[in-house]
């Protein structure tokens, strides 16, 4: 085990050795009592709910009652309590001799096998409503094998007593406790956390809620940072990593950073060989399908495309970085405008994760004609035409506030969209997850050629009329890159996380959500109950309605519904 002088190891050894003492532990306890540590997570998310987003919202330069405080009530106490709520659905199930996944929500399709996920409980139905989520397993996987092969840690195939290494991503708050509870629940491997020093703030909130599993040895957590992680990725007691961060960062800890590197990754003769998992982001695509677009449509879909830019500044691996629109379809150019009002409208805003502004500021200086919005720092950037294919905008991911546009030929959606998926799949790098618009009328007329693109777009998360972020909030999807991705070509990354139903040969998830909300879904094909959703930046309650949110999802009452209903109606 080698020693990185930068580092403060003393307090790293205790953790690692700790959590070395009492992993049998966590490997003998059983169900029932896996099961109450959860339940008892909830109260404890509740409680820590107001201080996480209070803390996080100072952290991003606003206050706790900005409506951009929406996301941090979305992203931290929603999002954890939401995947605790998802395990122990699934849980329960087990506990009480019923397969992980229900006979009815396995189906074949083609060569594969397809599995509903979601919703998988009447909250689900009622709260996201119209929203569904289906797991794709890989080509060649049987009706039988799905069931069969799904919690195996709960069903005669154990992992063995182990200690994992859980690299904390700075940018989004819930990342570092799902992949905790995944670790724990899936893996059977007790976790030390390295937090990230960008969201470190974060680390007395998530020991306040994982409290009795760090009493127990179960769980650690240390700070530091790049010298600390050296450190820790090389120490003989850690047996397995997970990171969630850039491929550059999977590389370093893989190949190593001396002279060396760039022979090791030839001869595949790894410096660090230890199990590894990752989730490593890239250029993502919005595909806009061409259609009978309404007014109303290019306004609500304007405000979609925007969230899925700047929700939390950009700083989001998924976030949309390449609009692919066909150059040849009337309505491109009324919903850039679209976009260009909603840019406009909204309050201001900074970015604050490291280096954002010399990442927009090299998008700057590549594209003269860059539209920006905003006089208060924030730059928005808005590249209306994206022509070179050595573009940065499609060569690196900016994780920052800006959009490219590219156009396609196609006059009609079948050729549009094989043109969108070659793109797609062909020239972006990264694979963990594009969104798909298109309108309920366009997919009845040409079901064919969206069924092909949507089976053949190559990302571990595919939304159809919702942003493939909203797979990583809900615990019952796995989330991860589209497989592939080896160690020496590592992309976006290897493996799956969260998957509360614990599936195995999982190749993708589809989302789905309705293209228009109520009511106005009634006239466009995509009828549903579901109003603006409050995880919009333009949504006037969005922060009320997450609270409430919350606070139902982790004390369910029949009472707090009306409350919840009537904030996302006004919103």
């Amino acid at each position: 085990m080698s020693t990185t002088a930068a580092a403060d190891t003393v307090p790293l050894d205790r953790a690692v050795r700790a959590l070395r003492e009492n992993a049998g532990a966590w490997t003998k306890t059983p169900l029932p009592e896996r099961i109450a540590l959860l339940e008892r997570t909830l109260p404890r998310i509740a409680e820590a709910a107001e201080p996480m987003v209070a803390d996080a919202a100072r952290a991003k330069g606003y206050t706790e009652a900005s409506a951009w405080a929406a996301e941090d009530w979305t992203t931290a106490p929603w999002a954890l309590a939401q995947a605790v709520r998802a395990q122990l659905h699934v849980l329960r199930r087990v506990a009480a001799g019923h397969p992980p996944v229900a006979p009815g929500a396995v189906h074949s399709r083609a060569d594969r096998t397809v599995v509903d996920v979601f919703p998988a409980t009447l909250s689900d139905r009622l709260l996201l409503n119209g929203f569904t989520a289906q797991v794709w397993t890989l080509p060649g996987t049987t009706r039988e094998q799905v069931p069969a092969r799904a919690a195996g840690e709960y069903r005669g195939r154990p992992g063995g007593p182990g200690v994992s290494l859980v690299l904390g991503a700075g940018n989004v708050a819930a990342i570092t406790p799902l992949d905790i509870l995944h670790k724990l629940y899936a893996e059977g491997e007790v976790v030390l956390a390295k937090m990230n020093p960008v969201n470190a703030y974060l680390r007395p909130h998530f020991e306040r809620v994982f409290a009795e599993f760090v009493e127990n040895g179960w769980v650690r957590f240390v700070d530091g940072g790049a010298a600390e992680g050296a450190y820790l990725t090389g120490h003989d007691g850690i047996d397995s990593i997970h990171v969630t961060g850039s491929e550059r960062t999977h590389d370093a800890i893989v190949w190593g950073t001396d002279e060396q590197a760039a022979k090791r990754r030839r001869d595949n003769t790894p410096l660090n060989d230890k199990p590894f998992t990752s989730e490593l982001g890239g250029v993502s695509p919005c595909i806009v399908t061409p259609g009978p677009w309404s007014a109303a449509d290019f306004r609500f879909q304007a405000e979609h495309i925007v969230t899925s830019k700047l929700n939390n500044s950009g700083h989001n691996c998924v976030a949309t970085q390449i609009l692919v629109v066909p150059g040849d379809w009337d309505g491109t150019e009324r919903l850039l405008d679209e976009i260009r009002g909603v840019l406009r409208a909204l309050p201001p805003r900074t970015g604050y994760y490291p280096g954002a502004a010399d990442r927009t500021g090299k998008v700057l200086a590549n594209h003269p004609g860059a539209e920006t919005f905003g006089d208060d720092g924030s730059c928005r950037v808005l590249v209306p035409e994206i022509e070179g294919m050595d573009d940065v905008m499609l060569t690196d991911e900016v994780f920052a506030g800006a959009l490219g546009v590219v156009r396609l030929p196609g006059t009609d959606a079948p050729g549009f969209l094989r043109a969108a998926t070659e793109f797609a799949n062909d020239r972006l790098p990264g694979t963990l997850g594009a969104t798909l618009l298109v309108h309920p009328r366009t997919e009845r007329t040409h079901r064919a050629a969206v069924e092909e693109a949507v089976t053949a777009l190559r990302y571990g998360t595919l939304g159809v009329n919702c942003w493939s972020a909203f797979g990583f909030l809900l615990g019952y999807t796995p989330w991860g890159a589209f497989p592939g991705h080896t160690r020496q070509e590592i992309g976006s990354g290897v493996g799956f996380v969260h998957n509360a139903f614990m599936l195995e040969n999982i190749e993708k998830t589809v989302l789905r959500a309705p293209f228009a909300p109520f009511p106005r879904g009634l006239l466009t094909g995509s009828p549903s109950l579901s109003p603006r959703p409050p995880y919009y930046v333009t949504n006037r309650t969005g922060r009320t309605t997450m609270k409430r949110l919350t606070d139902y999802t982790t004390a369910p009452s029949p009472a707090k519904l009306s409350g919840i209903f009537a904030s996302a109606l006004r919103g």
